[in-house]
């Protein structure tokens, strides 16, 4: 079965971004699972809905972070399409973040 995580950074602090809501979703749109970053600012395991190859989405609710900081950003989301080519492998998304720029990659 498909493992799949996150991480996010926060660039500006220097810290991990603890509560980021996440949504995962198909091709279609429909929701596969969700949940929050925790203290460390990690998802491990998001992948039980990825149970067949194809295109996936992570929607990082950048907004309610932002908010609950105090801070006035540029994107209230990221959206990051990915796509699963085996099944039985592990998947790591991390999102280094700030109020006027992400970056992310696929990690291991």
């Amino acid at each position: 079965m498909t493992t799949l995580s996150t991480h996010v950074l926060d660039a500006v602090s220097g810290s991990p971004a603890a509560g980021v809501p996440v949504t995962l979703t198909a091709a279609d749109g429909s929701v596969l699972a969700d949940g929050h970053t925790n203290a460390d600012g990690r998802i491990g395991d998001l992948g039980g809905g990825c149970t067949a190859t194809g295109i996936y989405r992570l929607r990082f609710d950048t907004a309610t972070y932002f908010a609950a900081a105090g801070i006035v950003g540029f994107y209230p989301e990221i959206v990051i399409a990915f796509e699963i080519t085996d099944t039985s492998a592990k998947y790591h998304v991390p999102v280094l973040l700030s109020p006027y720029a992400y970056s992310t990659y696929r990690g291991s």
